[in-house]
Parts: structure tokens; C-alpha cells; sequence
């Protein structure tokens, strides 16, 4: 299966597997995640959702090779899911990307679209779409702007270099940065009291 879920208390953990492509994601894939996402947000014993990939890897974007050979290519219609699969939803609980190695092109627009982004040491961002001529096309020239600021948006837009703790860009992503593996395992014991929390309690606040 190239998605799948793991659930711990009120903590859903939604993986992409996909290994032998570093969790590119083709139709089936896309198609695969959105119905996780809907599960999760169905689910009244859910609370937070971890988006993260295996094998080292979160997502390396859309995978060309299903596009280039016109099978299992992603779905680009104006109405319905995205073609990474959620990056059009709008769900009522908080979603947390666990980024460890790649999150480029594709997946840097799933890692953006989550609420907040925890961060292995070995994470790498960056739009690589752009070395080919393929633009970001599911959000994230929106979302990236929003979270880090047009100027440093631009930076990786235009450039399509690298950003992790390497090569740093300044105020770009992470929510936070872990020293060591075990992101996944530690979110799963969130506090309680944070799970209790709705998405969107900050819009209450006028």
C-alpha cells in the first residue's frame, strides 16, 4: 500500500510509502492520502493527524515518471482533491508534517499545507520542480509566501536551491527542529491538554 495509517489514542499517523521513488506521489497515492485525511477528519476519536514519510524520505513531489508515461498521473482539475491528494482541504483538526530528508517540489507543498512542521536535522526543502520547468501547482506558491514572506519565497521559488540546516534560509519552515530520529514517535504522545484544543480556536480571537 503506498498510504497507510497507524492510530494512538487520538493521534493519527498517515504515512506515505513509497520508497523506491522517495515517497513521490502518483495518482493512486494522491487519491490514497485524500481518503486518509477525510477518514481522520471523520473520526470523532481523532484529534491531530502526522503526515510523514518512510524510509527517510517525507515526499519527493509528484511522480514524473507516472506523468511523463500518462499512467497513474495526477489529477489537475480545477474542482475536487489536489493533485498531491489533500492540499485542497480545509480540515477542522490541526495537522502536523514530521519532515525527515526530502520535502521538495510536491511534497514541500504538502509539508506547507499541514498546520505545523516538525523537523528532522536531515530535512531538506526546496521547489526542484523548478530545475525542470514544472511550476508549484497545488498551493504552495500561496502558502509558502504566507508562512516565510515573499522575499525568502521568492529565494526558493526562483532558485530552486536547497534549504535545511545546511543551507539555511533565515525564518524559513521548520515549527521546530529535532536533534535526533523519533519525531513520530514522540508526537504520538502529545499532551492532552493540546489535543483538547480545536483548530481553529485562534479565529475566536478577534
Amino acid at each position: 500500500m503506498p498510504v497507510y495509517s497507524e492510530k494512538k489514542g487520538k493521534v493519527t499517523v498517515i504515512v506515505i510509502d513509497r520508497p523506491e521513488v522517495r515517497n513521490a506521489v502518483n495518482r493512486p497515492t494522491a487519491e490514497a492520502l485524500a481518503d486518509a485525511f477525510r477518514n481522520f477528519d471523520a473520526d470523532e476519536n481523532a484529534c491531530v493527524a502526522v503526515l510523514w514519510g518512510a524510509h527517510g524520505n517525507f515526499c519527493a513531489g509528484a511522480d514524473l515518471k507516472a506523468i511523463s508515461s500518462g499512467i497513474d498521473f495526477n489529477r489537475i482539475e480545477i474542482q475536487g482533491d489536489g493533485p498531491m491528494g489533500p492540499s485542497r482541504m480545509a480540515l477542522s483538526k490541526p495537522v502536523i508534517a514530521a519532515v525527515s530528508g526530502h520535502a521538495v517540489a510536491g511534497g514541500l507543498e504538502l509539508a506547507i499545507w499541514c498546520d505545523m512542521r516538525v523537523v528532522e536535522r536531515s530535512a531538506v526543502f526546496g521547489v526542484f520542480c523548478r530545475r525542470w520547468g514544472v511550476p508549484l501547482m497545488d498551493g504552495g506558491t500561496v502558502r509558502l509566501p504566507r508562512l516565510i514572506g515573499l522575499s525568502r519565497a521568492l529565494d526558493m521559488i526562483l532558485t530552486g536551491r536547497p534549504v535545511g540546516q545546511r543551507r539555511p534560509c533565515p525564518g524559513v519552515l521548520p515549527t521546530g527542529w529535532l536533534k535526533m530520529a523519533g519525531h513520530v514517535r514522540r508526537l504520538r504522545s502529545l499532551p492532552p491538554r493540546l489535543l483538547s484544543f480545536h483548530k481553529y480556536a485562534c479565529a475566536m480571537i478577534v
